[in-house]
């Protein structure tokens, strides 16, 4: 079969690679979309690799069709060969086939094309561990969404706002706070405008204050907004694009019990990655098939075009998920 590779230069070719080898519990998938991850553009780079026993090509999360299983799989799982589906990965998207664990698939959800399916499991995952999981949150809680022209925001705000929760997020322009629009966020803060940190102090004081804040920003901002959150709320950092380090107080921190949480969805056991697949669909799936809560679509691009589709993300243009289609 073939797959994306990286050269030596750092740029990619479509080439030839070994045919999976399927495990017990396994399901080999035909794939026919592959959505796009920063991890993707740091994997490339040598500064995200894979897990082990995973491909050395990229590729988090894919939609398909089942060709093979093997017993296990067979035993252990309702799926069946013919059944179309979309998959977390450690990694090995980018390709014609992946052998897949069958408790990382999860049926496309009606209503949903091969594309939008694709753009699905790990930001659709990661959204679910960080609001649910990790931030506990709840119906008429608060939630700030740093970078909200992010594929991730893209996915966060409406998962947020469609199980009741009130959305602030953050946007660089009126041009992107126009383009984010649709996400429907109760506050839309450009930066270049406001100070996001008076924004949280004036919201705390309006009776709005943060419950819940999942931030790939940090940096220097990220301390002077911690103080504005409401008692016992979750701060939780999933990157650190603005800068690693901040000042904080920490006197503000115990005083509000504010707890400040570490969170990346790849180094989770299988064991925990198979149970929030499972609760997407339980809790999810419903909304998603309604048209509540569905991917946002940037750009579709053959996989031989991924280093074009690669490019969108390293120049920050794309407002929500790029995804490389599989012939």
């Amino acid at each position: 079969m073939k797959a994306i590779l990286v050269n030596e230069d750092k740029s990619l070719r479509w080439d030839n690679v070994p045919d999976p080898v399927l495990g017990n519990d396994d399901c080999l998938i035909k794939i026919e979309a592959a959505a796009l991850n920063r991890a993707d553009l740091m994997q490339r780079e040598g500064d995200y690799p894979p897990p082990p026993g995973c491909p050395e090509w990229m590729g988090l999360e894919i939609a398909g069709t089942i060709v093979e299983m093997a017993d296990g799989a067979k035993e252990k799982s309702t799926f069946k060969i013919g059944d179309k589906v979309c998959a977390l990965l450690g990694g090995g998207g980018y390709a014609q086939y992946a052998n897949v664990k069958y408790d990382m698939l999860m049926p496309v959800p009606k209503n949903c094309s091969m594309v939008e399916a694709a753009a699905i499991p790990e930001a659709f995952a990661t959204a679910y561990l960080n609001l649910f999981t990790e931030g506990g949150i709840k119906p008429g809680n608060t939630l700030l969404m740093n970078a909200g022209a992010s594929g991730l925001a893209s996915v966060i705000i409406p998962m947020a706002k469609a199980f009741g929760v009130r959305v602030i997020t953050t946007v660089l322009s009126d041009e992107i706070a126009q383009n984010i629009k649709h996400l429907n966020a109760d506050r839309v803060v450009v930066t270049t405008k406001e100070n996001i940190a008076d924004v949280l102090k004036e919201e705390l004081e309006n009776g709005h204050g943060v419950d819940v804040a999942i931030d790939c920003l940090g940096g220097e901002i990220m301390g002077q907004c911690i103080h504005y959150l409401t008692h016992g709320a979750r701060w939780i950092m999933i990157a650190a694009l603005a800068g690693q380090k901040t000042q904080i107080d920490l006197k503000n921190i115990y005083v509000r019990n504010v707890r400040i949480i570490g969170s990346t969805l790849r180094s989770r056991t299988p064991e925990t990655k198979a149970q929030i697949l499972a609760n997407l669909v339980r809790d999810v799936w419903p909304k998603v098939e309604t048209g509540e809560v569905k991917p946002t679509i940037y750009k579709v691009l053959p996989i031989i075009k991924a280093e074009e589709a690669h490019d969108i993300l390293y120049r920050g243009e794309n407002i929500g998920k790029v995804v490389l289609e599989v012939e």
